[in-house]
């Protein structure tokens, strides 16, 4: 009985994958600050922080935080604990309230950076607006230049239309 190319190959890595199970190792630092390598879970004191390694597809011996979070009795820490004790918040967690923390203090800044920029922009509107009142309250004669590149002086109609231009962004601006 002659095997085919295609099947060596497939027993080949067949067996190949068997000794891969046999190398999953756990790395882990102990109480004493020393790196332990081993084929079994590190112990229950071990904290999860601690454990740099561990085989893929494996179940940490760690409790999970649904099995922490039942007592032996089978009630659940807000059954079993007085108000205000409960589970531990995890360092995973803290970082991420803590990146959320950041991400809102970091969305407030830039709040507030548009707020002032727009606000220093209402007081040179403000300022400019004054500026531009009292010149058009002096009585001075005001040209503009057309489309055309012509200087034409404003008339009465032109300049009264201005006047309320200018006055409703006073009202807008400069409050």
């Amino acid at each position: 009985m002659k095997l085919t190319l295609t099947f060596r190959v497939f027993l080949l890595s067949l067996a190949c994958s068997f000794g891969t199970a046999a190398v999953a190792q756990w790395q882990w630092i102990d109480k004493d600050g020393h790196k332990v390598f081993s084929d079994r879970a590190p112990p229950v004191e071990i904290p999860q922080k601690n454990i740099l390694k561990q085989p893929s597809g494996s179940v940490s011996a760690q409790p999970s935080v649904a099995e922490a979070a039942t007592a032996p009795d089978g009630t659940t820490p807000e059954t079993s604990a007085p108000a205000g004790e409960g589970l531990k918040v995890s360092s995973t967690d803290k970082q991420l309230e803590e990146k959320k923390k950041q991400a809102e203090a970091a969305e407030a800044a830039k709040v507030k950076a548009d707020q002032e920029r727009v606000l220093k922009a209402k007081i040179e509107n403000c300022a400019r607006a004054k500026q531009a009142k009292a010149t058009f309250d002096s009585g001075v004669r005001v040209a503009r230049t057309n489309a055309a590149g012509e200087r034409v002086v404003m008339d009465d109609a032109a300049r009264a239309a201005e006047t309320r231009r200018i006055q409703a962004i006073i009202d807008s601006d400069c409050r």
